[in-house]
């Protein structure tokens, strides 16, 4: 069966959740897949997201439609960008340039993680609007020259995650033993003998090691130790200050992720941020936090007018695109559901899985009477309630 062939059997998020499942051995899936405590958190950005309802609407002329939107001062495609996922370089050998490929072809940009494998000057540059993400570190000087190097690189956009002070508690990495990796015990040498496709193509590239390591000699010789020794270099202490520190040493747009309330939405602009991200994580950090569906008006009436407001958290259709829009982002980013395609189809199948958001975008949009995504903030900015917005249920209350 040809490549071609193989995928045109993927027609949901969830065929890609399976596809990486197969793919990857269990220890990695879970750290994918899983998120902290009990998962509730997790599980109701989904939940949410789909007890938030749409209005079809009917009698409308809806022959004539585009998907375009600006936002972080560059015209995309679809309001969608690739948010910044750690780690894909251990699920996939080159999974962060296929990422920002596959990006680039659908007209969107990608945000590379403080946790990728490939080196920022190797990436391919797109639109203008590819981000990098950061982690502000203990070390000011050290923080200061990963933003030295990334502004080098073509970086004009960098989202600084706010909602890391400590590392949350994630049991399904406790229990399958991902720190023990290195050193693994009869089970994990199971696990990962099962999988010999993922297997074969570590031997062919060797292991990864984290990119920001590189001259870090005291952050260890494999990815895992590198990454656990960046984690620790977090600094906890970050806070208003901080960001103003960080607002008045970079250039170009500052996004802020990691907001769930009206309030921290206001610090962060207030210091001179020109985005917003309302994120939990993806329920990877603090289990029992609402969902960010829920956090998301009270978020925008914070700060529409003042700076974009981008969405993430569970995000695996087009419609939950259209959902987010209409109450009250101006973009979406995908995390875990790219990464499924990418862990479990590579490069190719992010394209596809690209291609079906689209259109399941676009078929909700026509559904909801929308022919203009961008007319969606218009009609928020006057007043206006947009087609398409379901009344209010107990997701939103």
């Amino acid at each position: 069966m040809t490549a071609g062939n193989r995928l045109a059997r993927f027609a949901s998020c969830e065929d890609f959740r399976r596809a990486a499942q197969r793919r990857l051995p269990r220890i990695l899936f879970d750290y994918l897949d899983g998120g902290a405590g009990g998962e509730t958190t997790m599980a109701a950005n989904i939940a949410d997201l789909e007890r938030t309802g749409l209005e079809p609407r009917a009698l409308r002329d809806v022959s004539s439609r585009t998907l375009d939107g600006t936002f972080l001062g560059v015209r995309h495609a679809m309001p969608v960008m690739l948010g910044p996922v750690g780690s894909l370089g251990l699920f996939r050998a080159g999974s962060e340039a296929a990422a920002f490929r596959a990006a680039h072809r659908a007209g969107v940009s990608a945000c590379l993680s403080s946790f990728a494998v490939t080196r920022p000057e190797d990436l391919p540059q797109g639109s203008g609007s590819d981000a990098f993400q950061l982690y502000v570190l203990k070390d000011r000087g050290r923080t200061q020259a990963i933003l030295e190097r990334v502004a080098r690189a073509g970086f004009g956009t960098l989202f600084v995650t706010v909602d890391t002070a400590v590392s949350g508690i994630r049991e399904r990495d406790l229990r399958n033993g991902l720190r023990r990796i290195t050193r693994p015990d009869l089970r994990i040498l199971a696990d990962l003998a099962s999988h010999p496709r993922w297997c074969m193509e570590r031997l062919r590239h060797g292991l990864p090691a984290m990119m920001l390591a590189e001259g870090w000699p005291e952050a260890g010789g494999t990815y895992l130790e590198q990454a656990a020794f960046l984690a620790g270099q977090i600094d906890p202490a970050f806070d208003r200050d901080g960001l103003c520190w960080l607002r008045a040493r970079w250039r170009g747009r500052l996004v802020v992720k990691g907001i769930l309330c009206a309030q921290d939405a206001r610090i962060a602009v207030d210091c001179g941020a020109d985005a917003v991200v309302v994120s939990n994580h993806g329920g990877r950090q603090l289990d029992g936090a609402r969902s960010t569906i829920r956090a998301l008006p009270e978020v925008a009436e914070a700060v529409s007018g003042r700076a974009e407001i981008l969405f993430d958290g569970g995000i695996r259709r087009g419609g939950d695109v259209l959902k987010a829009l209409l109450n009250g982002a101006d973009a979406c980013l995908l995390g875990r559901a790219y990464a499924y395609a990418l862990a479990g189809a590579g490069e190719e199948g992010l394209t596809v899985f690209l291609r079906l958001l689209a259109a399941e975008l676009d078929a909700a949009a026509a559904l909801c009477g929308i022919t203009s995504l961008d007319g969606i903030a218009k009609d928020r900015r006057n007043g206006l309630k947009p087609p398409g917005a379901g009344a209010t249920d107990s997701a939103n209350a």
